[in-house]
């Protein structure tokens, strides 16, 4: 059995819940590679063999080691290389990323996706801390920086939903991008790599885990008009 574990729901960030409501030490026993975001929507989280890091909205990449640092939202998972496809990657790019993965027939189940290589172009946004009273994910999205590089040796991971668990997290394809340096790290918009190695992980189990001791979180009202368009805006990346 392979789980990918996710807490919170993209919906929730949508419904203006952004506090931090799992502490990355009780992450890190659903999962050792995943991403999310810390409390306030405070940047993109990449983890890479249990080792957490955060983008900021000015550029830099943390080391996380305090193990009480909290996120509202975060997927993660066991990587299992042993049993994961080992797929070549060249001359890819972000419009052909499905295309090159259609034969695995990854329509309708949840995958992840680790790649690593050389990378020509890298084009990410991070989303900026928030506090309360907490604006709309689709508010943050408009107003966040974007930084790009080019010439890179980094880490690319994520993962894939299908469109019926849309809400829940992202349809289709949610990416993070770590440089092997530390240097560079965000939410992935766009990215072109000439050489690079990687595996899909296919899960057959999707185990959701809902902030329930969360009094607002509890109490949020979920606007469902528009909630699919608003959480694709807000992801900007391509599907």
């Amino acid at each position: 059995m392979t789980t990918v574990y996710q807490h919170g729901t993209l919906a929730q960030l949508m419904a203006k819940q952004m506090a931090g409501t799992i502490s990355v030490g009780e992450l890190l026993t659903h999962g050792d590679t995943g991403i999310g975001t810390l409390d306030g929507l405070d940047g993109e989280v990449i983890i890479l063999n249990g080792d957490v890091y955060q983008a900021d909205s000015t550029g830099a990449v943390n080391h996380i080691t305090d193990k009480e640092t909290t996120l509202p939202f975060a997927s993660v998972h066991f990587d299992q290389p042993d049993i994961s496809y080992q797929l070549p990657f060249n001359a890819t790019t972000y419009q052909n990323l499905s295309s090159q993965l259609t034969e695995k027939q990854i329509d309708n189940v949840f995958s992840a996706l680790k790649l690593h290589g050389h990378f020509t172009h890298v084009h990410v946004r991070v989303a900026p801390k928030q506090t309360k009273p907490y604006p709309s994910l689709l508010t943050v999205a408009q107003h966040q920086p974007e930084f790009e590089t080019r010439d890179v040796q980094g880490t690319l991971v994520g993962y894939y939903a299908p469109a019926v668990f849309g809400g829940a997290t992202a349809a289709g394809w949610h990416l993070h991008f770590l440089a092997d340096d530390h240097q560079f790290a965000g939410h992935v918009l766009d990215f072109e790599a000439d050489d690079m190695v990687g595996s899909l992980l296919i899960f057959d189990e999707f185990e959701q885990h809902l902030p329930i001791d969360n009094h607002d979180f509890r109490a949020m009202k979920q606007d469902m008009a528009g909630l699919q368009d608003g959480i694709e805006a807000s992801e900007g990346g391509r599907k």
